[in-house]
């Protein structure tokens, strides 16, 4: 890979790229590594990315909300890593528009870029609703570096927080606040905290825990309106008629693939870019990847498919066939120091359950087997035995023979000291 250091402005021309990546957040950023790994790279790449700072783990972004990690701990790789690659690297001139047929593009600031090959890797935008007095000041979601500064400054000793969402995000971005000092109030329109990935009991068990440090945690709850003065919010509506009072509203509640360049450039678009099993989209050398991608009417928001997509197109820019499939996914959380685990099919249909439940030390297992087959898991507090559950999982062996002790993780003989 040859590398050119340019920064274009106005209406500077860069040389001819191979390949130019639009988008340096996390599948960005994980292409780019596994191109390094590659024997045979593309001749030059350009990466072109709409924040003004590096790439960074948003995963991260909770803790370095709370405190418990700094800007170091969580960006990625620097300018230094680029251009030991020999990869060209634009910050903060997001790509404005992008023409497939002469292949070319155009930045923000009028910067044009000539390409034989285009990655769309523009990720996603937190899910902002329709509801009256989204536009106030204050009203914001939770995804970027920018957002976890504009909550660090909007938070302050007595000040309320509204966060809306009980899954992940929601529940990072409350004990985050929480911790600056802000009284904050989740609100989770379903009936249990994290129903996507746990069950009833599981659920509980976090929903204590989280009361316990002074979260207030309303279920069954949703917003009618949006209510402010002098054009920044100053509290919430829900549909039972009861005010709260929010001097900062957070929406955690999903994200949408950010497909609208995408879309404007021709590209099929369904609920994202639609790519085939080479991450190939409908027109010719133009791929895409991560949560602006959907493949057989899925779309992503978990690091672990994003990850073999990402092996999966550095091998298919590089001359070698490769697919991506769709596999099975395990799911190790960290709530606020609180472990938990899980995996498969979660209050599993035609399946038989088996549990394990110490209320004193709040640790709770539970099993779904179907034929003698673990289908599906769930692990809060001790989750150790996890990844030996999803092995069992994927292998779909029978272990019907192992059921009485299965609970209490893998035969003695099968652990490792």
């Amino acid at each position: 890979m040859s590398s050119q250091r340019s920064e274009p402005t106005g209406e500077a021309m860069i040389n001819h790229v191979d390949l130019v990546i639009v988008g340096n957040g996390m599948a960005g950023n994980r292409l780019v590594q596994e191109l390094a790994k590659q024997p045979h790279k593309p001749e030059s790449v350009l990466v072109i990315g709409e924040e003004p700072r590096h790439a960074y783990n948003r995963v991260l972004l909770s803790p370095l909300l709370a405190g418990e990690m700094n800007a170091e701990q969580v960006a990625l790789q620097d300018a230094r890593w680029y251009r030991e690659q020999g990869i060209e690297l634009i910050s903060g001139d997001p790509v404005a528009s992008v023409d497939l047929a002469a292949r070319t593009l155009v930045t923000q600031s009028g910067a044009q870029v000539e390409f034989h090959r285009i990655v769309f890797a523009t990720g996603s935008r937190a899910n902002m609703p329709r509801l009256p007095g989204i536009e106030l000041d204050g009203v914001m979601g939770f995804r970027t570096w920018d957002d976890v500064e504009r909550m660090q400054q909007s938070a302050s000793d007595g000040a309320h927080a509204v966060v809306v969402g009980g899954g992940l995000l929601g529940l990072e971005a409350a004990e985050g606040l929480r911790k600056l000092g802000m009284q904050t109030t989740v609100l989770q329109r379903g009936d249990r905290l994290l129903n996507l990935q746990l069950d009833a009991t599981a659920a509980g068990l976090l929903r204590d825990e989280l009361t316990g440090r002074g979260l207030n945690v309303r279920l069954d709850s949703e917003i009618d309106e949006i209510v402010g003065e002098q054009g920044r919010v100053t509290g919430v509506r829900l549909k039972d008629g009861q005010l709260l009072k929010a001097d900062l509203l957070v929406l955690a509640i999903g994200v949408r693939p950010e497909i609208s360049l995408a879309r404007a450039a021709g590209l099929r678009c369904n609920r994202a870019i639609e790519v085939d099993a080479t991450l190939h989209t409908s027109h010719q050398n133009v791929f895409a990847l991560g949560e602006c991608c959907e493949f057989e009417q899925n779309t992503y928001g978990l690091v672990a498919p994003i990850w073999r997509q990402a092996e999966v197109l550095a091998r298919v820019l590089c001359g070698e066939e490769h697919a991506y499939s769709e596999q099975p996914v395990a799911t190790q959380l960290k709530v606020s120091g609180i472990s938990l685990f899980s995996c498969g099919e979660i209050d599993a249909c035609n399946a038989q359950p088996i549990e394990y439940l110490d209320s004193i030390h709040a640790e709770y297992r539970k099993l779904w087997l179907r034929d003698g087959r673990i289908v599906g898991a769930v692990l809060y507090g001790d989750t150790r035995f996890g990844p030996w559950y999803f092995q069992q999982l994927l292998s779909e062996q029978d272990l019907s023979h192992q059921r009485a002790r299965l609970l209490f993780g893998p035969p003695p003989e099968t652990q490792v000291a």
